[in-house]
């Protein structure tokens, strides 16, 4: 593809030469001779000169190379990279060895990929694909451009909206994690009546699951997009547009408000609010409700700044500790001091 083609379909201005042919897309350290890279973070300024691409996506022109202007290089090469690769996509149609119950509806040109089970009174819209060993249970209903690979689970009753992803292994809609103590020690189930519903434009990772709620539902609004083996409890609210990365833990009623980001291993109590933009660190324990555009850090979790000056402070500590212990000696030796000196002669 032609240098000029890609900067005209992103909306971008070029600087250099647009006739060059662009065969590959790779980073910097990698890049060669009819590559494209890009340069997203002005820390890695520096590798520019290093790299052998012919081209690079930049916010600001780099002398001497072809340059495709952008204010956002990092979306701007992401779109990038669906031009030049399309993950392969079977051929509509149900195959021999998957199971539709008759009472399901299927819309045009959907895949349906051997050992995959659709149940009974299970809807689903136009363009699905559903990988091998992909099951829907019964009642289950889904919207347009479903695409869930191999071993997604979607059980009964559950609610999907359109352009929904689930990546291998997800299960959406398993049993909360719900007993009572019995007077002699043993636990009853409590039965999980509720449903989990993904609105529009949602995608989980792998190995995910977001557990259908008690009573009522647990819901993953509009746009939130959640990473790998991340565990979503009964009744929570994911808000539109949220981020939760990798191994992290939602206990039961957990409410996201939107934009918020949750970075890796992040573990919340449930029945609290993590309010509107909020920023949560790796490794934080939330407690208790997070303001609004919040960054908090730490386990249990608190002001982000706070909590950096705190950690340059621990390694510190044992000598501090010292340090105390030596002042408050000399106090008490002063004091003692200035007791005999008070004292009236005889």
């Amino acid at each position: 593809m032609k240098l000029a083609e890609i900067a005209a379909r992103l909306g971008c201005r070029l600087e250099g030469d647009g006739q060059l042919e662009i065969t590959g897309l790779a980073g910097m350290e990698h890049a060669g001779t009819g590559d494209l890279t890009f340069l997203a973070n002005p820390k890695y300024a520096h590798r520019v000169r290093e790299t052998r691409a012919s081209a690079i996506l930049v916010a600001q022109p780099v002398p001497g190379m072809a340059c495709v202007i952008s204010d956002n290089p990092d979306l701007a090469f992401a779109r990038v990279q669906a031009l030049f690769y399309q993950p392969p996509r079977p051929a509509p149609g149900v195959h021999p060895l998957a199971y539709v119950a008759a009472s399901a509806v299927v819309g045009d040109s959907c895949s349906i990929g051997p050992f995959a089970v659709v149940g009974e009174r299970v809807r689903i819209g136009r363009n699905a694909v559903l990988h091998p060993h992909v099951v829907v249970y019964e009642g289950a209903e889904i919207g347009d451009d479903f695409l869930a690979h191999s071993h997604a689970v979607v059980r009964e009753f559950c609610r999907i909206g359109h352009r929904v992803t689930l990546q291998n292994g997800v299960v959406v809609g398993g049993d909360g994690f719900g007993f009572v103590k019995r007077p002699d020690g043993t636990h009853e189930k409590i039965v999980q009546a509720g449903i989990t519903v993904l609105e529009d434009d949602v995608e989980v990772q792998s190995l995910t699951s977001v557990d259908r709620a008690r009573v009522g539902e647990t819901r993953v609004k509009r746009g939130a997009k959640i990473d790998s083996l991340v565990q979503v409890g009964h009744a929570c609210v994911v808000g539109e547009d949220n981020i939760i990365c990798a191994q992290t833990g939602l206990a039961g009623s957990t409410v996201l408000e939107r934009n918020v980001l949750l970075a890796g291993q992040v573990g919340s109590s449930g029945h609290l609010r993590v309010r509107e933009g909020a920023i949560v660190y790796a490794q934080s324990g939330i407690g208790g409700d997070v303001e609004a555009g919040a960054r908090i850090s730490g386990s249990p979790a608190f002001a982000a700044n706070d909590w950096l000056r705190s950690v340059t402070t621990f390694p510190r500590l044992p000598e501090m500790l010292k340090t105390v212990r030596e002042l408050k000696k000399r106090v008490e030796e002063l004091e003692r001091k200035q007791n005999v000196e008070c004292q009236p002669t005889a």
